[in-house]
């Protein structure tokens, strides 16, 4: 299934308190326990000064803007995500030659 990487702008989210996070948390939650779930995870997100950067997985980009939509959030930009590297994509396997 395909992976999203989802920005939302929301102005002061890296000032909204754990109560306020929380609540969030808890509607993408419900919203995906909806009939958008079948299939539908969020992964993660991570929270700057203005806006939200969530991965989610989800059966397609239409799915991800109607789980936006049900939730209240803003879904700015949504972004296919092709391939994810770290530190170790770097390494090469034991054996592999130079």
């Amino acid at each position: 299934m395909p992976k999203y990487l989802v920005e939302r702008g929301i102005p002061g989210a890296g000032k909204l308190s754990e109560d306020e996070l929380r609540e969030v948390a808890e509607k993408s939650c419900t919203v995906m326990r909806g009939d958008v779930g079948n299939g539908y995870h969020w992964i993660e997100s991570f929270v700057t000064d203005d806006k939200i950067y969530c991965v989610h997985v989800a059966p397609s980009e239409d799915a991800v803007r109607e789980h936006a939509r049900q939730g209240g959030f803003p879904a700015d930009r949504i972004m296919e995500v092709k391939s994810v590297i770290d530190a170790t994509t770097a390494e090469r396997p034991a054996g592999a030659p130079a």
